[in-house]
């Protein structure tokens, strides 16, 4: 009995604790939700308060407006999400840049710019206008373009004694290092070095004046022989001939990617278009993405320039999509050409690096395949001597991949982007003396008639400056 009440005892301490625990948890239940009832009651008060703030004007009088809408607190109050306006991007939305409609806004572009290039049309007809060359400075301003540049390493030399070669040598050190520094390649800086010291060795040191003569005439004496082409390029006395014979003149454009190969061959076709003739141009760059697209925005323009003539296209595009064998695509285009009587067919080909074995052996194939009256290298002056280095792993590879004992090589070349170089005119230079080919172009600008053709005294001036 006594062991029965000891457990009794047990059981009733045990449930009291029980008890005891379960109040107090209940109690700290009550305590944590009449605390978050106080947080949460606070926190209504503190938006009231400061709703009641943004309500009262910069004055601190209470706003005017009465619209449900203005209250902070209104469920149609709440603004969407705003789109975000960079700071440099001049306030205007991206959909002013957004073309891939063709829309009326790109339709008003396109009208602009041919506006703009109706202003040339009829101006650009013959041969190709050669680079500008400055006038030559008088007087004073010939003193201070003297003492500047190449002339201003002359300067030791005036006296009454004959000039040595001895005391020339220090001289041309100077300036070959100036010429190389005009990206001119090392090996013919000291070639029309060479030709400077030729001049002026044995000459009295009579005037400053008669030396700067002696230097010019040198240099242009040499660089004439470096820019003489070994085959001389007559683009339009070549045309008619091929017309003649009932086939169009064809062309081909390679070189690297980005170099401006679409670009300028649509100048050359405002030129051909200038000078009366019907050219087709052929979308053989089957690879980038847009290529097809930008030479149909090309012919678009040049159509609108040149419009048809009794029923006969002057411009047109002949394209069949990507992911096309190349060498196919030229070779229709081609009879194409011929059985509608387009006078040129010009030919774009896709960029490719000189060291892509694959993509050279294709562009060796098309060459071979269509035999082009004349095929151009595209480089850009921009990139110095890598220009010198790129043509002349073309024409290796053009001869590697030819399958043929005369394999074709570069036939001419198209120097692009010779606006952004300023004087540092060396890779043309550089270009012509490797290979032996001549700049046929020279691209100028981004406008159609920005197309020149280079001359000697233009790079003179340059190398002198």
């Amino acid at each position: 009995d006594d062991d029965d009440d000891d457990g009794d005892a047990a059981n009733t301490s045990i449930a009291k604790g029980n008890e005891d625990e379960s109040s107090t948890q209940a109690s700290e239940a009550e305590d944590g939700a009449a605390k978050e009832a106080e947080m949460m009651r606070m926190k209504v008060e503190a938006m009231k308060l400061k709703a009641k703030k943004s309500a009262l004007s910069p004055s601190g009088k209470k706003s005017t407006s009465t619209s449900a809408t203005s209250s902070p607190l209104s469920p149609t109050a709440k603004k969407g999400k705003e789109a975000r306006v960079w700071a440099l991007g001049g306030g205007k939305s991206t959909q002013n840049f957004d073309y891939s409609s063709g829309g009326s806004s790109t339709d008003a572009n396109l009208a602009d710019e041919i506006s703009k290039l109706r202003v040339h049309v009829g101006k650009g007809g013959g041969d190709i206008r050669d680079m500008a060359v400055e006038d030559e400075p008088e007087g004073e301003q010939e003193d201070a373009k003297a003492s500047k540049g190449v002339f201003s390493f002359f300067k030791g030399l005036t006296g009454g004694t004959v000039i040595t070669q001895e005391a020339l040598a220090p001289v041309m050190d100077q300036v070959r290092l100036h010429l190389i520094g005009k990206n001119v390649a090392a090996d013919i800086a000291q070639k029309l070095c060479d030709s400077i010291s030729k001049g002026l060795v044995g000459k009295p040191k009579s005037s400053f004046r008669g030396i700067q003569g002696i230097v010019k005439e040198s240099l242009e004496e040499a660089l004439t022989r470096i820019l003489s082409p070994v085959r001389r390029i007559d683009i339009l006395r070549d045309i008619m001939t091929c017309k003649a014979r009932g086939t169009p003149f064809s062309i081909v454009f390679c070189g690297v990617n980005g170099v401006g190969k679409s670009t300028n061959l649509s100048k050359i076709c405002y030129w051909l278009l200038e000078n009366n003739l019907r050219v087709l141009i052929a979308a053989c760059d089957t690879f980038r993405a847009g290529a097809v697209e930008q030479l149909r925005t090309h012919q678009r323009k040049l159509d609108a320039l040149y419009p048809s003539q009794d029923g006969r296209v002057n411009v047109m595009l002949y394209e069949k999509g990507y992911n096309k064998d190349d060498a196919a695509i030229a070779a229709d285009a081609i009879r194409f050409g011929q059985s509608e009587q387009f006078d040129v067919v010009l030919v774009d080909t896709a960029g490719r690096m000189q060291d892509n074995e694959k993509l050279m052996r294709s562009l060796a194939k098309l060459i071979r395949v269509n035999e082009p009256n004349l095929v151009l290298f595209v480089g850009e002056a921009l990139v110095g001597n890598e220009a010198v280095d790129q043509l002349t792993k073309f024409n290796k590879a053009l001869a590697d991949h030819s399958e043929s004992e005369k394999p074709r090589l570069i036939d001419g070349i198209v120097l692009t982007k010779f606006d952004t170089i300023d004087d540092k005119v060396g890779a043309a230079i550089s270009m012509t003396y490797t290979t032996g080919q001549p700049i046929v172009f020279v691209g100028t600008g981004q406008s159609y008639p920005d197309l020149k053709k280079l001359n000697v005294k233009s790079v003179v001036q340059s190398l002198l400056k």
